[in-house]
């Protein structure tokens, strides 16, 4: 009996120790880890506006003639000078942030100059005759931007990127041709052709605002002035090189 007794006393005095010693140690709060919150890759949507200088080439262009009273045939007549002009656009579009954008656009052009001889063959028809086009280019591109850094895949991460892209659409083209002195007048016309364009350059993205500078060569199938059957003259395969500057303003 007098063992049980000093038994219980003994846990009684051991519970009473508890407090007094867990109050004397140190209170450590237990650590959570919080993984990083993963938000992906987040794009945007942007408007753009462009302009820049342009120069026109084809090889060569045609029209119905004839020579010494013989019957009127088509004709090809060499390019002999570039055509030198200007032109601005505006458009819309969507980057993935991943490198990948895409966007509209719409360039209103003009280039004159572009001369087409006649050689003396053709009599008082021959000579230089020299084009003025004001074209309506509507293109839908695509475009990849990758980082200067390494970082392929460029998206919001800002600083220099350069770019690559290509777009097809159409051009609405306007056409006049000054013929030389004492010439037969060329009537005035429009015609509608494919449109096919490439694009490269480089850039630097300041957040809100990116701004690029680049080449474009535009692929204009057809240029005509769309007259009556023998009033009618064409260049086919021409070529707009342009060099342009553009600014794009992101929304979010």
């Amino acid at each position: 009996m007098r063992k049980l007794s000093a038994a219980f006393l003994a846990a009684g005095a051991a519970l009473a120790t508890v407090p007094a010693f867990a109050a004397d140690m140190p209170y450590y709060p237990p650590v959570i880890e919080i993984p990083d919150v993963d938000y992906g890759v987040s794009g945007s949507f942007y408007l753009r506006g462009s302009a820049g200088g342009n120069a026109l080439w084809s090889k060569e262009a045609f029209a119905w003639e004839c020579t010494a009273c013989g019957p009127v045939v088509q004709s090809a007549f060499p390019v002999t000078a570039w055509g030198y002009g200007y032109s601005v656009g505006a458009g819309f579009g969507y980057e993935t942030g991943t490198g990948l954008r895409f966007d509209a656009t719409l360039d209103l052009v003009n280039n004159s100059g572009m001369t087409v001889n006649k050689g003396a063959a053709y009599g008082w028809r021959s000579g230089d005759y020299k084009t003025t086009l004001r074209s309506t280019i509507a293109l839908a591109n695509v475009y990849y931007d990758f980082s200067f850094g390494g970082n392929y895949g460029y998206g919001a991460a800002g600083g220099a990127f350069g770019y690559v892209g290509a777009g097809v659409g159409a051009a609405f083209n306007d056409l006049s041709v000054q013929s030389p002195t004492g010439g037969p007048a060329v009537p005035s016309g429009q015609n509608t052709s494919l449109a096919a364009a490439g694009m490269v350059g480089v850039g630097y993205d300041f957040g809100a605002v990116v701004a690029d500078l680049g080449y474009r060569g535009v692929y204009i199938n057809k240029i005509s002035n769309s007259a009556a059957h023998y009033d009618t003259v064409w260049a086919d395969n021409n070529w707009l090189h342009e060099v342009r500057g553009t600014l794009r303003y992101r929304f979010n």
